[in-house]
């Protein structure tokens, strides 16, 4: 059973910004973070890389997509693209 995705302010202005630069760049490119669907389905699947925070890679694209479960829910924290400061997304765990 998948957990339902809430994403925090931030992180669905990152999401929204990366699907709609993919999207001009190709179409139908734009939606394929599937990402989202491996963690729904399996949050526990990565590594916790910043106390509860777990970090799953976007195939195909240079993003990274640093999350917490919580009870009932994943709580996106960041859809960040991987040439960026870290420290933006850890400030927001």
């Amino acid at each position: 059973m998948s957990l339902p995705i809430r994403f925090l302010p931030e992180a669905r202005a990152e999401y929204d910004a990366a699907a709609d630069w993919y999207e001009q760049q190709k179409p139908g490119l734009g939606v394929d973070f599937t990402v989202l669907n491996r963690i729904a389905a399996n949050p526990q699947l990565h590594a916790a890389v910043y106390g509860d925070v777990r970090k799953a890679r976007v195939s195909r694209f240079p993003y990274v997509v640093p999350y917490r479960e919580e009870p009932g829910e994943v709580i996106v924290i960041a859809v960040f693209h991987t040439a960026r400061d870290p420290s933006i997304w850890q400030s927001r765990a």
